[in-house]
């Protein structure tokens, strides 16, 4: 079975075979030795032989930078736990920003298992027209209360143009903004004349977007007299930006196994979301929509 091991090549590590312990059996068999698959699986746990899925454990993310880059890297890195820091000490929001993966609203295939007595069935293609459109989750997540807001843009599945009527934009993501600062964020820091936003580098809310900047300025600035300081993590470094790991990945977990049939569906599952550590995430559903091809000039 030589050729159909890999894994690692010291030997030290885990390894794995691309047969299943029947096969196996069988292949022993026409050497004489006789032994059940169940067995075969045995031997294969006790030699650390398990089933494993893919795991993306392998960060992308400081590979193939010069030792310049990763200097610049680290900086930036430096920069923002200096910010989180001064914000902390004097009582300032801090808020972390991001929008989740887009799901599919309809029958569809939801992965991951829950208790039931029997299982869902859903559709057995993912084709988009098989549903009512796409829920859009664009996340704020306050690390120093430990409270998440979900705002869910609506993109409905236009039959006649065969497309969604809507998609995640700079304008959209800046406006959750807004309407999280004018309903909870002042109201939960009152004295507050500062707020710094951490948020990945790319997307509708990457470091060179105009209509992002411009927008954050327009409703977060001129009309709410907030100074901002944007954050941006390095690209490739999105796994650090607390939202991540501190709420999507919980309300996922939430989710688990369950068809996303309605918008309402993906709402009531987001607000139920909690953990031990006190967890409260809110969620509201958006109705406007939001067009591609906006533009700001440089000036």
């Amino acid at each position: 079975m030589e050729d159909e091991k890999a894994g690692d090549p010291t030997g030290v590590g885990l390894s794995w075979l691309r047969r299943t312990p029947d096969k196996i059996a069988a292949e022993l068999s026409a050497l004489d030795i006789e032994v059940t698959g169940k067995t075969v699986g045995k031997i294969l746990k006790q030699m650390k032989f398990s089933l494993r899925s893919n795991s993306k454990k392998v960060s992308n993310g400081g590979e193939k930078l010069t030792p310049l880059q990763l200097a610049e890297r680290d900086e930036q890195f430096q920069y923002i736990k200096r910010q989180r820091r001064e914000f902390e000490k004097n009582g300032d929001p801090i808020i972390s920003i991001d929008t989740k993966s887009k799901e599919l609203i309809g029958n569809f295939k939801n992965p991951g298992t829950r208790y039931k007595k029997e299982a869902d069935l859903t559709n057995d293609h993912d084709f988009v027209h098989y549903g009512v459109g796409r829920a859009i989750p664009g996340g704020i997540y306050d690390r120093a209360r430990n409270e998440g807001f979900v705002y869910v843009g609506q993109s409905l599945w236009d039959k006649k143009r065969n497309g969604f009527d809507s998609t995640e934009t700079a304008e959209f993501v800046a406006e959750n903004i807004y309407k999280w600062w004018m309903t909870y964020g002042q109201r939960r820091y009152p004295k507050a004349r500062k707020l710094l936003i951490l948020a990945d580098s790319g997307g509708a809310n990457g470091y060179r977007n105009r209509m992002w900047k411009y927008k954050l300025h327009e409703l977060l600035c001129n009309r709410c007299n907030l100074e901002l300081v944007i954050a941006h993590y390095p690209s490739g470094a999105s796994k650090w930006n607390p939202i991540e790991h501190r709420l999507f990945c919980e309300i996922s977990k939430n989710w688990r196994g369950v068809p996303l049939k309605t918008f309402e569906t993906v709402l009531n599952y987001i607000k139920t979301t909690k953990t031990k550590t006190g967890l409260v995430v809110k969620s509201q559903l958006v109705i406007k929509k939001y067009k591609k091809g906006m533009k700001v000039s440089a000036p």
